[in-house]
């Protein structure tokens, strides 16, 4: 894993646009996708994550368009989730541009998938994305979600990542629903915990507000941190990000 930690802006896709909401709910709309990645590019974005929120629902046409002018404009990496089902989807995706692809909801509807994308790709391509929510009662405290927070399981978020680890995930992108929009914090416990069940790097999300909140996220254990609203509303710049990572001691690209 890189000592240096990486820095990614998110950005939610519905219908073309980018939206934010609170945990995964009351969604807004917040901008041109295009416009926006150019945007955090310039800035130094170490990364870039496109997720369809309503494609597992919808159909995805929009989203191979806005990966495929992003890619075009846009010279680093970028990770595509939403509505991906097979290993087909996934070679589309990497057509139109994409370097990594994030898969959930169909992952867990078949676990097969996993290992399926990454023995054609590689495992550096396969982001597990996990929409996670606290459940007392539950071994680790956590379970997962499925399309985009909608439908909640039974399915401990620590052992289905373990799992998913195994079947071939290269990297876990890890998204708290209680903290999402909230701009109180990442879940700290939520990164602690799986960075110690991970072998691959992961990306903390969920909760980002201040630019204080980034570096406990990488004390907890996080490989990189990502965030959305903070940035699409301008509170924030990848920059200023960088520099108080880069104040507590945190090795970030420049």
């Amino acid at each position: 894993m890189s000592l240096a930690r990486r820095v990614i802006p998110c950005l939610d896709v519905k219908d073309g646009k980018v939206v934010k909401g609170v945990n995964f709910e009351n969604l807004r709309e917040m901008g041109d996708p295009v416009e926006l990645a150019r945007r955090y590019f310039a800035q130094g974005a170490d990364e870039l994550t496109f997720l369809d929120v309503t494609a597992t629902v919808d159909g995805r046409a929009t989203t191979y368009d806005v990966v495929r002018r992003t890619a075009e404009e846009v010279f680093i990496p970028l990770t595509v989730g939403g509505g991906v089902r097979t290993a087909d989807d996934v070679a589309r995706l990497l057509s139109v541009g994409a370097d990594k692809v994030g898969v959930n909801s169909a992952a867990i509807a078949r676990p097969d998938l996993v290992g399926e994308i990454a023995d054609r790709f590689g495992a550096q391509v396969l982001v597990l994305s996990l929409d996670v929510t606290r459940a007392p009662g539950t071994a680790s405290g956590f379970v997962v979600t499925t399309h985009g927070g909608r439908t909640l399981t039974t399915l401990d978020a620590l052992e289905w990542a373990r799992e998913a680890i195994e079947r071939g995930a290269g990297e876990l992108l890890v998204n708290s629903i209680d903290a999402d929009g909230t701009r109180d914090g990442f879940d700290l416990e939520l990164v602690g915990l799986m960075r110690e069940i991970s072998s691959v790097p992961v990306i903390a999300s969920g909760g980002a507000g201040a630019a204080e909140h980034f570096a406990p996220a990488v004390h907890a254990g996080a490989d990189a941190v990502l965030a959305a609203s903070v940035f699409h509303s301008g509170q924030l710049t990848i920059g200023e990000v960088k520099d108080a990572l880069a104040q507590d001691g945190i090795e970030v690209r420049r």
